[in-house]
């Protein structure tokens, strides 16, 4: 992987040094922001490779500062998001903001690194041009995914699970790819997939007649045509 440019978003500024020098010391270019305005002028207007965002932040709070620029047209890294709020709502609330990935304060740097270099080489790789199950379908170049020609706006982790359930359909993916496919080679301790395909369903299903996505207990999750039930 060629060197990372790296913007951290985040007012404590002990808290900023800590990361900045660490990432730095791994091979990282960072850049500073201890503020919401400052940090969204830096995001929109600069090319980084990936954006640690922390959630209570002066100026913009970090999930609206998050809804605003995966509402820009700038490029979309993929944002980690620092929180010490550890409730499911509030991990929700950053993931349909455009989150890809969170953790909890306070964490490992080692931990940090490993999951900004799997969200950088994830978002690095080479994309098929599309991807069809029945009413859903997915430009992965662009993003774009529709359900009967309607829109869906899917943030980066819930387009990476909903990628891989078309890529394995009619097949069950397994839950250690899913999470592989969030988090690489690190997943969490803690149970954060249920949270993912929770927002995923949301996304995905609500709203609908016939839900898509089925949990296979003890396996995993499939993709179902509601068009072959």
């Amino acid at each position: 992987m060629s060197q990372m440019r790296i913007l951290v978003i985040e007012d404590n500024q002990d808290i900023a040094g800590n990361i900045c020098d660490y990432l730095e010391s791994q091979g990282a270019v960072t850049d500073y922001a201890a503020d919401g305005l400052v940090g969204l002028h830096l995001a929109v207007s600069g090319d980084f490779d990936a954006i640690i965002l922390d959630v209570m932040l002066p100026g913009i709070g970090g999930i609206e500062l998050c809804r605003k620029m995966r509402e820009s047209s700038a490029p979309q890294p993929p944002i980690l998001m620092l929180t010490a709020l550890d409730a499911l709502q509030d991990k929700l609330s950053g993931f349909d903001a455009g989150a890809d990935d969170y953790l909890v304060k306070p964490f490992a740097l080692e931990e940090l690194h490993a999951r900004i270099k799997a969200l950088v080489a994830r978002n690095q790789r080479g994309h098929n041009p599309s991807l069809t199950v029945g009413p859903l379908v997915m430009n992965v170049g662009t993003m774009q995914v529709t359900r009967d020609g309607i829109p869906l706006h899917l943030n980066r982790a819930s387009f990476n699970l909903l990628k891989l359930l078309m890529e394995a359909y009619p097949n069950i993916a397994s839950r250690q790819a899913l999470e592989h496919a969030i988090w690489g080679d690190s997943p969490p301790q803690s149970d954060a997939l249920r949270s993912h395909i929770y927002a995923l369903r949301n996304k995905l299903d609500k709203g609908f007649e016939s839900p898509m996505i089925h949990t296979i207990h003890s396996v995993g999750f499939q993709l179902v045509n509601p068009d072959e039930q």
